[in-house]
C-alpha cells in the first residue's frame, strides 16, 4: 500500500520494457507513487519519470512521444568546455573573484550549479523536491562517468536532499557564498515564454512561496555573501542590494554579510 505522497495521481514511474523492472518498481516506491505499464489502458497521470537513452527523465503528456526532460551534463551553447572554464561574465562577477566554496540552495535542473562547477568551484547542491533529486542524482551520475571528470579525478557536486532553509542552518562549515534561484511568477507578456523545462517544473512544484524566509537563512548562513539571480524586472528579494550584475534578461543581486 503506497504512503501519502503529494505526487500521488500527478505523477507516475512509467516502464517502457526497457531496462530492469525492479530499478523503475524501486524509484516508484522511494516517491510512493504508482508504477506503469506503458500498454496500461489509462494513464491519467499528467506527469511521469522514466529512463531513455540512458537517462532518467521527466516527461507530461506532450513529452511522452518526444525525448523527455533530463539534467543536461553538458555545457549548455557558448560556454567553454574546457576544465576549469573561465571565471567570466555576469554570474562569476557577482561569485566574486575570491570565492571557492559555493552553496546552490535551490539546485532545479542544476543548469547554474553545473556551469558553476565547471568554473572550478567547490560546489554544493540543495534540492528540496524529491522529483528532482532523483533527476539530479541520475544526472550527476552520468557526470562522474565522463571521461574528462574520471582523467582529472573530480567528484561531482555533494548533493543534498531537503527543505534549504533547515540544510542551510545545519552546515558545519560557513560556504563563501550561497546562490539562490527561485522560482518567481511567469512573465505576463507573451514573447516571454517560459522554457519547457522551467513551465514543467512550475506545473508540477509550483512556485517558491518562502523565498523571503529562503534568503533570510542564506545570509545567516554565509560566510561572505549571498547571490540572488531573478529575472530583469523581478524586485529585488533582500531589499536594495550591495552589488548587481546583469545578463541577458536577468540580474545577478549580491548582498554581502554583516
Amino acid at each position: 500500500m503506497l504512503i501519502e505522497s503529494p505526487y500521488v495521481g500527478k505523477l507516475a514511474v512509467l516502464y517502457e520494457g526497457n531496462g530492469d523492472l525492479t530499478v523503475f518498481q524501486q524509484l516508484a516506491d522511494r516517491l510512493a507513487v504508482p508504477l506503469k505499464q506503458v500498454d496500461d489502458p489509462v494513464k491519467q497521470e499528467a506527469f511521469f519519470l522514466s529512463w531513455r537513452d540512458g537517462c532518467l527523465k521527466l516527461l507530461d503528456k506532450e513529452l511522452l512521444k518526444k525525448g523527455g526532460l533530463t539534467v543536461e551534463i553538458e555545457p549548455r551553447p557558448g560556454e567553454q568546455r574546457s576544465w576549469p572554464a573561465p571565471k567570466d561574465g555576469a554570474l562569476a562577477q557577482a561569485l566574486g573573484r575570491k570565492t571557492k566554496t559555493i552553496v546552490d540552495a535551490t539546485t532545479g535542473w542544476g543548469q547554474d550549479s553545473l556551469h558553476i562547477f565547471r568554473m572550478g568551484y567547490d560546489v554544493t547542491c540543495m534540492e528540496r523536491s524529491p522529483i528532482m533529486t532523483e533527476l539530479l542524482a541520475d544526472g550527476f551520475t552520468r557526470l562522474a562517468q565522463l571521461d574528462w571528470m574520471q582523467r582529472l579525478q573530480l567528484i561531482p557536486p555533494q548533493l543534498l536532499t531537503g527543505n534549504a532553509i533547515d540544510l542551510l542552518a545545519s552546515l558545519d562549515n560557513a560556504p563563501d557564498c550561497i546562490y539562490l534561484d527561485p522560482m518567481f511568477p511567469p512573465k505576463r507578456k507573451k514573447s516571454a515564454l517560459a522554457k519547457k523545462s522551467m513551465t514543467v517544473l512550475r506545473d508540477l512544484l509550483g512556485d517558491d512561496q518562502d523565498k523571503d524566509q529562503l534568503f533570510a537563512a542564506a545570509l545567516q548562513a554565509t560566510g561572505r555573501r549571498v547571490v540572488v539571480k531573478s529575472p530583469d524586472d523581478a524586485e529585488s528579494l533582500g531589499g536594495k542590494p550591495n552589488e548587481s550584475y546583469h545578463g541577458k534578461l536577468l540580474r545577478y543581486d549580491v548582498y554581502f554579510k554583516g
